[in-house]
């Protein structure tokens, strides 16, 4: 028998049994479209955390003064990190483009009756372009405004939101910890990081913010930007050997700073949520064996049923070859109309999660590649004994 000739007895054989066909794919149907829905619900959560790391900054790194312990406590004296720390980052690291010294803390913000509990920020101007964020109305203060200790402060949307309501807050005054501060940008929205809300601060000059709100003369954070080229690991140890030698830390002492390279912690948040998707893959992949065992019992049901119209076709001069391939592609059509359908399932299951929760979803052609290919394994595989069975009768 032609091979086409075979393809036509098989797609018969199955429209004869439409309901029993039916049945048998749609453990495939669900088992694709879990797998597709899976991986594309764990792509999606990989994009968000490397997308939110990387809103954060680009190329940076993040001294904080004490060390971390194994449970993300900080410990150590917090008093380490000076103005002049930053500035010979700046001056001796050569891969180092920009650097903000931080200093930090929350206050009171009050606008005639309304008031907002907020965080403060008081930084250079650098910091607005080393953390991406962009001023949506007005302007950042300027390097005059922070030598000259101004009382001047860019606040986020939240906070503009809970002061000032439907007003513009564009050069009015507000209270920050009871002292009058002009407002003179507002910041694009960021939405909320989780940990941290950008939306809802008011960055100041670190000089008005040491000497006139906190009465502080040590930063709790210094930001750096390196060069897009920079190799940043070599980097974090230059910037570990400059503050070292700057401290006068031993050799055998600990360091009282902390270096947080957030390209590395992009790596291994990627590399987290990417085994993430593999597990929520392998999980859904399980459906479609459980699919495949299905198949198997119908044809192997349909092989008992049809002995008569086998012997008949052996009788007019059909091989074995040719009943195990008539069964074995019944068994492949069936899977593979079971994943299309199952890739269409998944496809609007994915974006129906997406559009239902906070929870984004990517679809990849790799997925539905995947998915396809893994539907056709098991429709071989599961399809070849009933098949086998057939052709030996």
């Amino acid at each position: 028998m032609l091979f086409w000739t075979i393809v036509k007895v098989a797609v018969k054989s199955l429209l004869a049994n439409k309901l029993r066909s039916m049945l048998a794919m749609l453990g495939i149907i669900i088992g694709v479209a879990a797998v597709i829905s899976m991986l594309a619900l764990g792509a999606g959560a990989q994009k968000r955390v490397v997308d939110r790391i990387s809103s954060l900054g680009a190329n940076l790194l993040i001294v904080s003064p004490g060390q971390w312990g194994r449970r993300g406590v900080r410990t150590g004296p917090v008093q380490t990190l000076t103005l002049n720390d930053a500035q010979s980052l700046l001056e001796e690291v050569p891969a180092i483009e920009m650097v903000a010294p931080i200093v930090r803390g929350s206050g009171q913000f009050k606008y005639y009756n309304n008031n907002s509990q907020s965080i403060i920020i008081g930084t250079s101007v650098t910091y607005f372009p080393i953390r991406n964020f962009e001023v949506e109305r007005g302007r950042p203060f300027t390097e005059w405004e922070v030598k000259h200790s101004a009382r001047v402060a860019v606040l986020g949307p939240t906070t503009v939101e809970n002061l000032f309501e439907n007003s513009d807050p564009l050069e009015e005054t507000v209270k920050i910890k009871g002292i009058n501060f002009k407002v003179v940008g507002v910041l694009k929205a960021k939405g909320d990081q989780g940990w941290f809300n950008p939306d809802d601060q008011a960055i100041i000059p670190y000089t008005t913010a040491m000497k006139q709100l906190l009465g502080v003369d040590y930063l709790r954070e210094i930001d750096l930007q390196a060069v897009e080229e920079a190799d940043h690991t070599q980097v974090e140890t230059q910037v570990t050997q400059v503050l070292r030698r700057r401290h006068r830390i031993q050799s055998e002492a600990d360091d009282d700073f902390h270096v947080r390279n957030l390209a590395e912690m992009a790596e291994a948040a990627s590399d987290v949520t990417q085994t993430f998707t593999i597990l929520l893959g392998a999980v859904a992949g399980i459906s479609l064996l459980v699919g495949g065992i299905g198949i198997m019992n119908i044809m192997l049901v349909t092989v008992t049923e049809r002995t008569r119209e086998i012997g008949i076709r052996k009788a007019i001069g059909a091989k074995d070859r040719d009943i195990l391939t008539q069964f074995l592609l019944e068994a492949i059509v069936m899977t593979g109309l079971g994943g299309l359908l199952g890739v269409i399932v998944g496809v609007g299951g994915a974006k129906a999660i997406a559009n239902l929760s906070q929870f984004g979803t990517v679809i990849t052609a790799s997925s539905i590649i995947l998915a396809l290919s893994f539907s056709a394994a098991v429709g071989i595989f599961f399809g070849f004994y009933p098949a086998r069975r057939a052709a030996l009768l």
